[in-house]
């Protein structure tokens, strides 16, 4: 499958990254909307941390882990992103209206 839909299109709405247009509409949203939206993904955060580091011992440095990680696949970790901030405007988004 093509991954044509991350490239920029003048004749598209989400001119630009996903990057920065999250950071335009996250900036023009409400406040608290915005607020809210970011709690949900620190507590997703959370919890993945908390999955990874479970049954490590107390050496386990996760920050490392995460380090490596993201240099042996920086590409896939870079589209990953890229869909990730889709995904929150798209969440911001959809609750303006509500």
């Amino acid at each position: 499958m093509s991954k044509d839909w991350f490239l920029e299109d003048e004749d598209d709405i989400f001119v630009g990254s996903p990057k920065s247009k999250y950071f335009d509409i996250s900036n023009q949203a409400n406040h608290e909307i915005v607020e809210d939206e970011f709690d949900k993904l620190l507590e997703k955060f959370a919890i993945m941390e908390m999955l990874l580091s479970k049954d490590q011992d107390v050496d386990f440095d996760i920050n490392k882990m995460i380090s490596q990680y993201a240099f042996e696949h920086a590409d896939e970790v870079n589209e990953m992103k890229k869909g990730l901030y889709i995904e929150l405007t798209g969440d911001i988004v959809c609750r303006l209206d509500s």
